[in-house]
């Protein structure tokens, strides 16, 4: 290890590669809520985090498991669970009183068309204002599932529709 008076241990999470200090201390300062949105192989996980002198507090989350409950049994991992992920969370969010947020993608590289997109546009179509490029979500053949459909013949398009409508009917009530 370096030493020396001019050496400076960088914090364990940079060290890590789990933080971007640079980034996170841009979105903190802006003092507006952060929508966190983060993936893994298998499921979606959406926050609505606020700073506080104490440490993040956690207002509103969902996860892609959720979307069980709403007749959706396909794959967790694909585009058009995110959309529903960010569709299921948007209400959430709109029934919690809040209705605006920005979005904190963390590490994960800004890939046009990327799951990360999709529930933005989730999101975005349940009524919450986030400030994003709209050519960058995937197109509406991809969030509705046709395309894995002719690829391997899947029932993603029936169960999405029946998902979009039961989430939907939950929030009019």
């Amino acid at each position: 290890m370096a030493r020396g008076p001019g050496y400076k241990v960088a914090f364990r999470r940079r060290r890590e590669g789990r933080t971007n200090y640079h980034n996170r201390r841009k979105l903190i300062i802006s003092g507006k809520p952060r929508l966190v949105i983060r993936k893994s192989l298998k499921h979606t996980q959406i926050q609505l985090v606020t700073a506080e002198p104490g440490g993040d507090k956690t207002q509103v989350s969902t996860i892609s498991t959720e979307l069980k409950r709403y007749a959706y049994t396909c794959s967790t991992s694909n585009t058009s669970a995110a959309y529903l992920t960010g569709v299921l969370m948007g209400y959430r969010m709109l029934n919690s009183g809040w209705s605006l947020a920005i979005l904190d993608i963390g590490l994960h590289p800004s890939i046009k068309g990327s799951r990360i997109y999709a529930a933005v546009k989730g999101l975005k179509d349940a009524g919450v204002d986030i400030p994003c490029d709209e050519t960058v979500f995937p197109s509406d053949e991809r969030i509705c599932g046709q395309v894995a459909a002719e690829y391997n013949g899947s029932e993603i398009p029936a169960q999405f529709e029946t998902a979009i409508k039961k989430i939907k009917s939950l929030q009019e009530e």
